[in-house]
């Protein structure tokens, strides 16, 4: 494989605007689509549904402000629930610093964490380990760039069109990310860990959420992932006894 220039000029660069632009761009922008929709219906404003597209960039948070925006929550609460719903960007960054930071961590490294998303994260997971060390960063900056804006877009079109589609299809559009994303996992279930997480997590979700709807999501992904490590780490020592 060709060694991309470090610059944001070269080759990883286009790749990553040419794979953003593909099937992860257009799945970004039917969900933004549907955002949109959202924001219209909630009354919260276009430049308001912008600025969260803008800044805050992570759905799941975005829709979170809007729904409790509708319901007149305080400021307070609406900031304190964007915060717990994205603190799963955390340990996401954390994991694919190491692809991007090429021996050291600078400015642009915290200005990259800035575009990590579910899909950014998602797709550059699979690609990054296979590019060349030169091309992870500058692939992973034309990607997350080229997706961010497809949402701001798509914010924009789908305040734009609310009222001409259906409800049940402006929510369908929101769904498409998550539902995109679990493809991707699955697609890539190499690491029995992974598998593991997925199947724990399978079945603690539907009954913690019958137990406790408003909790049961965050604890099913706090022991979902706990005892898929746990019970990965206590297979391998098995295997490690037994070899």
């Amino acid at each position: 494989m060709t060694t991309g220039p470090a610059g944001l000029t070269g080759t990883g660069w286009r790749r990553g605007v040419r794979e953003g632009l593909g099937a992860p761009g257009l799945v970004i922008f039917g969900s933004f689509m549907g955002f949109g929709s959202l924001v219209h219906g909630s009354g919260i404003g276009l430049v308001a549904g912008l600025a969260s597209s803008l800044t805050c960039w992570a759905l799941p948070g975005q829709i979170a402000m809007v729904e409790l925006y509708g319901i007149g929550a305080s400021l307070l609460v609406n900031a304190m629930a964007v915060w717990l719903t994205n603190t799963r960007l955390m340990p996401m960054a954390i994991v694919i610093m190491p692809y991007l930071r090429g021996g050291g961590v600078g400015w642009r490294h915290y200005l990259a964490a800035h575009f990590i998303a579910i899909t950014s994260w998602a797709v550059a997971m699979r690609r990054c380990p296979v590019l060349d060390e030169a091309e992870r960063f500058p692939y992973f900056i034309g990607l997350s760039v080229t997706l961010w804006a497809v949402s701001c877009v798509a914010t924009a079109v789908g305040f734009a069109l609310a009222g001409s589609l259906p409800s049940s299809v402006t929510l369908g559009l929101v769904f498409l990310n998550p539902c995109y994303f679990v493809l991707l996992f699955v697609s890539d279930l190499g690491p029995r860990v992974r598998i593991l997480a997925l199947v724990v997590g399978g079945v603690l979700g539907p009954l913690l959420h019958l137990v406790d709807p408003d909790w049961g999501l965050l604890v099913t992904g706090l022991l979902g992932g706990t005892l898929a490590f746990l019970i990965d780490r206590c297979w391998r020592r098995r295997e490690a006894g037994h070899g």
